[in-house]
């Protein structure tokens, strides 16, 4: 296309956390954006639409009247939903439009949404996201694979993201990306089961003492209290990734134990949050204790009721 990046229509699909932030420093820059999320026709739906109002995204009614309007598309929704928006965009998606997956998904889920979108005469291109976006926002260090990665990649960096092309070759940029949350997502949740069962022992001081001396570099209490509110907050969408994660696993002809356990650790949690656990959903208290003692002893209390 031959308009500028920054005169871009840009289409975010998914209004979470994600797609707002992108969307609030987007708009910062003067960027048109239009979003579309399919919680606009539930509870949810007014924040996104006052979230929106806010900042001046105009909210599309369905994929197909975002698609048919973006010069640029986002796709940040759950990994399970990866494919599904990119078929519900390809029908509408305007010639030599730009589509960014950016969902934590295998790579044959990419390579499955790129055959849709390119076979609709878009533009795949796959994004991963190589760490916690809130504190990098838009800067967050992403790569990019696929035929247009090189092309992309300057165009999006002048919108403001820290883009970075992987391969030419689709897959390589979420094989890695899938790949590392075996470990960081695999380590939410050991530190969960691990803190949540040690509080139940009572030797909680006696395991962070030897972490420490084995791990002197990380502070334990204060990296256990990350991980616990991370995954309180966002453990229905890791969980989804992690299922993601396993089935690059297989496609690597491994059987994914750790990841499958991970999963379900990450899921679990996500279930007691639900539940109200951990406090009411968008109340200012949800997800925020500093001690995770707090939210281990609430574990094992509901555990001990059944």
């Amino acid at each position: 296309m031959s308009v500028a990046s920054n005169q871009w229509h840009v289409g975010i699909v998914g209004y979470g956390e994600v797609g707002k932030i992108l969307a609030e420093d987007l708009r910062k820059d003067g960027v048109r954006v239009s979003a579309y999320d399919i919680k606009l026709g539930d509870a949810s739906g007014d924040a996104m639409r006052d979230h929106a109002a806010g900042i001046g995204v105009t909210l599309a009614a369905s994929h197909a009247e975002l698609a048919s309007q973006a010069d640029f598309i986002i796709s940040a929704v759950t990994a399970s939903q990866a494919v599904p928006v990119a078929q519900a965009c390809a029908d509408a998606v305007k010639p030599g439009a730009w589509f960014l997956d950016f969902n934590s998904a295998s790579p044959g889920a990419k390579q499955r949404a790129a055959d849709l979108i390119d076979g609709a005469g878009g533009r795949y291109v796959e994004g991963a996201v190589m760490t916690s976006v809130p504190p990098y926002r838009i800067k967050v260090p992403l790569l990019l694979g696929g035929a247009g990665a090189r092309e992309l990649a300057p165009l999006l960096n002048d919108l403001g993201f820290a883009a970075k092309p992987a391969s030419d070759k689709l897959g390589v940029a979420s094989a890695t990306k899938m790949c590392r949350s075996i470990m960081i997502k695999g380590m939410e949740a050991m530190v969960i089961e691990a803190f949540t069962t040690a509080r139940a022992y009572g030797v909680e001081d006696a395991v962070l003492a030897s972490l420490k001396e084995t791990f002197p570099g990380i502070d334990w209490e204060k990296q256990g209290a990350y991980f616990f509110q991370r995954v309180i907050e966002h453990g229905r969408r890791r969980a989804e990734e992690v299922r993601e994660v396993a089935e690059t696993v297989r496609e690597a002809g491994l059987t994914p134990w750790s990841a499958q356990g991970t999963a379900e650790r990450q899921a679990f949690i996500a279930d007691l949050a639900d539940e109200g656990l951990f406090g009411a959903r968008g109340a200012k208290d949800f997800a925020r204790s500093p001690d995770w003692r707090i939210e281990a002893d609430r574990i094992l209390a509901k555990k001990k009721k059944k």
